[in-house]
């Protein structure tokens, strides 16, 4: 059987960010990122201002799962109604779940305390990875994807892509300079949701070929 390209750009994809979240999580186990975690955070913290705090507490209420819950409701709504593509609104709903129950699973299995130096809101929970990080790169590139086609003007893409990285960093930014994340939980964020991402695409465009395969 001969796979779909994008199957296996997107399975290719997918294995890199793996072996990126599995390298980060054997480097915080064995303790070698304390460094560079101390280094980045000081760095970022070292540009508080209590404007900039109001709007980095901005960014963490778009990645907080309240907003997320009224992101899901207006694309449900335009993709139902709209747009009525119900398999991108889905995929949609199966990246957004996946992702929530993805880093809950990682953050019990991990149990990484959250940083005790600066912090500037207080929240509960364990740290690794960033459920943040996680839902911003999952939801966000889900985005990109389902929008992209609906985009036929480049202009349209170049700036769907721009908003969705600028939010997924922002988003991720946000969380280390509130002092709720060390770096490493929001790169492993970003790892851990590119995979569910790239996996849950590769999936369907396989799945979307071999129907079309059938069907014609």
């Amino acid at each position: 059987m001969k796979w779909p390209y994008n199957f296996k750009l997107f399975l290719s994809l997918s294995l890199f960010f793996a072996f990126g979240f599995g390298l980060i999580a054997i480097l915080v186990r064995l303790n070698k990122l304390d460094r560079f975690d101390k280094i980045i955070t000081t760095y970022i913290q070292d540009f508080e201002t209590s404007f900039l705090t109001t709007i980095m507490q901005f960014f963490t209420y778009i990645g907080s799962m309240s907003f997320i819950h009224i992101l899901a409701f207006v694309i449900f709504i335009i993709f139902y109604f709209f747009v009525k593509d119900h398999s991108k609104l889905l995929l949609f709903i199966i990246v957004l779940l996946g992702s929530h129950y993805l880093f809950r699973l990682l953050k019990q299995l991990f149990k990484r305390a959250r940083p005790d130096f600066h912090r500037l809101i207080e929240i509960g929970g364990y740290s690794f990875p960033s459920g943040h990080a996680t839902n911003a790169f999952g939801i966000y590139g889900i985005l990109i994807f389902v929008l992209w086609q609906h985009s036929p003007a480049r202009w349209g893409r170049i700036i769907l892509s721009i908003f969705s990285f600028f939010m997924i960093l922002s988003i991720g930014l946000s969380r280390i300079y509130l002092g709720v994340h060390y770096p490493s939980d929001v790169l492993a964020g970003y790892f851990a949701g590119g995979f569910l991402l790239t996996m849950i695409i590769g999936c369907y465009q396989f799945v979307i070929v071999k129907i079309d395969e059938r069907t014609s």
